[in-house]
């Protein structure tokens, strides 16, 4: 099969198509804007693999550039579109939401499109439909006080980065049902591991605590999140797109739920950093308190996660120590103001935990 990958040059991007290519024998086109978030060194693995560079092409573009979204999909022949694209730091969201939109509703729309207009020409050529999936997160469904959420809850989004899934997904879920286009959806929870941009909590406190800097740990840090690790979050979205059911929806949970000063605990021990590099900061507006689902529908169709918690960070922080040059060249520039503009303020009003 010949895929469309949009954001595959991202964090769960980049792993999906490195481990898709081994593990199959699909080519893959990777279309990625190369925003901060978007990375053409996460592909360079599979880019020097003289046996799998020949079923991958990259090209820099605009999920929301129809005219380049329709070219790719009939001059590549693609069969199946996944879409990881996204702008996907809630914090960003929060200080400018317009970005998230055209990504994640407007590029959302253009996906579709094409995916129509490849249907109907398959449909007159007595071919298959191609299928798209559409990534999506934990995040839509809001703070939950206890228990898991179903893929049939209500969603209930409570930041503009939220807000902009839950839309798109929306759009993916009608177009399957007015236009009868074959398409599934998959929402992640909190996705961690090698290659995260810094901006994150794990990859920012690991890099930050590795500089003896501060960890800037939103309110009182019992925020609560299900961790789940970027290669099984990766094989997740492989396993539905082959396997999942038109229309259908799946939560891919990990079952590793810890709160945030249990990750940072984590983080400081496998470093052996001292706890007082950690500062109480201002909490972000509208943080939620906890996420999690239940992953009951992914499991009875076959999948489960196979990293735990504990080796998955260590495994994490080792790469982040072992690969310096990487993060280090991402820290400066456009991330220094950023960084300078979310926490300066917060962090001259900390105090130790």
């Amino acid at each position: 099969m010949r895929l469309l990958v949009a954001g595959g040059a991202g964090f769960i991007g980049s792993a999906f198509v490195r481990r898709r290519l081994v593990a199959t024998a699909d080519s893959i086109v990777v279309l990625d804007k190369l925003t901060y978030a978007g990375n053409r060194e996460n592909l360079a693995e599979v880019e020097r693999d003289t046996r799998l560079a020949p079923r991958l092409r990259f090209v820099k573009g605009d999920i929301a550039d129809a005219v380049l979204v329709r070219s790719l999909m009939a001059d590549e022949a693609i069969e199946g579109v996944v879409n990881f694209a996204a702008e996907s730091h809630v914090d960003r969201s929060i200080l400018d939401a317009e970005a998230f939109l055209r990504t994640g509703v407007i590029g959302v729309h253009v996906l579709l499109e094409a995916v129509r207009e490849r249907a109907g020409e398959a449909l007159a050529a007595a071919r298959p439909a191609p299928r798209l999936l559409q990534v999506s997160t934990d995040e839509v469904y809001g703070s939950l006080a206890s228990g898991a959420s179903r893929e049939t809850d209500p969603l209930a989004p409570r930041s503009p980065y939220s807000a902009a899934k839950a839309a798109g997904e929306l759009l993916v879920q009608a177009y399957h049902a007015t236009y009868g286009i074959d398409t599934v959806v998959t929402r992640g929870a909190n996705t961690y591991g090698p290659r995260q941009h810094p901006e994150k909590l794990i990859p920012l406190f690991v890099t930050n605590a590795i500089d003896d800097q501060p960890l800037p740990l939103y309110g009182d840090g019992l925020q609560r999140r299900d961790w789940l690790h970027v290669d099984d979050h990766a094989d997740a979205v492989g396993f539905v797109f082959d396997r999942g059911e038109g229309g259908g929806i799946y939560n891919v949970a990990a079952d590793r739920e810890r709160s945030n000063r249990e990750v940072t605990a984590a983080i400081l021990d496998r470093l052996g950093k001292p706890w007082s590099l950690v500062r109480h900061v201002e909490d972000r507006p509208g943080h939620d308190r906890r996420y999690a689902m239940d992953g009951s529908t992914l499991a009875r169709l076959g999948w489960r996660p196979t990293m735990t918690f504990d080796d998955g960070l260590a495994r994490t922080v080792d790469w982040y120590l072992a690969n310096e040059a990487w993060w280090r060249s991402l820290r400066g520039g456009e991330w220094a103001e950023y960084y300078a503009r979310q926490y300066g303020r917060r962090l001259a009003g900390s105090h130790e935990v």
